[in-house]
């Protein structure tokens, strides 16, 4: 059977491989990569098969795939360092206004004829005052968690 993803290393992708599997400072998964590709390399003689690869490097078969694919791809450079995630995270609902609005009313003193607030006539207030715009209980709850505050 042909293999998808052939590695054939040069001498200085070889060498820049063998000093980021010996740099300890590097995360293990790094230097499990460079290993992964250091063992499919066909530039030195044949290359070991993926299961014999897994079980030397100690990562799963999907892993050498993925590797070698990524190698393939996009080089070794990218291949052997952390990427940045295309997208960045999703904004927080909660700001930091939001927030001490949130303090300021679970500190004041709670509607008449209740002994304290509850998270759900918090949130209830936040949405009437047009201090939170979006956002449930499970967020008040966990803004007020976040920030160590009790409603008791």
């Amino acid at each position: 059977m042909k293999k998808k993803y052939v590695v054939r290393l040069t001498e200085t992708e070889r060498k820049y491989a063998h000093e980021i599997k010996g740099n300890i400072k590097l995360s293990s998964t790094v230097r499990k990569r460079a290993e992964v590709i250091l063992l499919a390399d066909e530039g030195v003689g044949e290359s070991a098969k993926q299961k014999e690869i897994a079980l030397r490097v100690g990562v799963t078969v999907i892993t050498i795939y993925n590797t070698l694919r990524s190698f393939c791809d996009i080089g070794i450079e990218k291949t052997l360092s952390y990427r940045k995630p295309d997208k960045p995270p999703r904004p927080a609902i909660v700001t930091g206004e939001m927030e001490a609005g949130i303090i300021a009313i679970a500190c004041s003193e709670p509607p008449k004829g209740y002994a304290r607030w509850t998270v759900r006539m918090l949130t209830e207030k936040l949405i009437q005052l047009q201090i939170l715009t979006e956002g449930s209980r499970e967020t008040v709850r966990r803004t007020l968690k976040k920030l160590n505050l009790s409603l008791t």
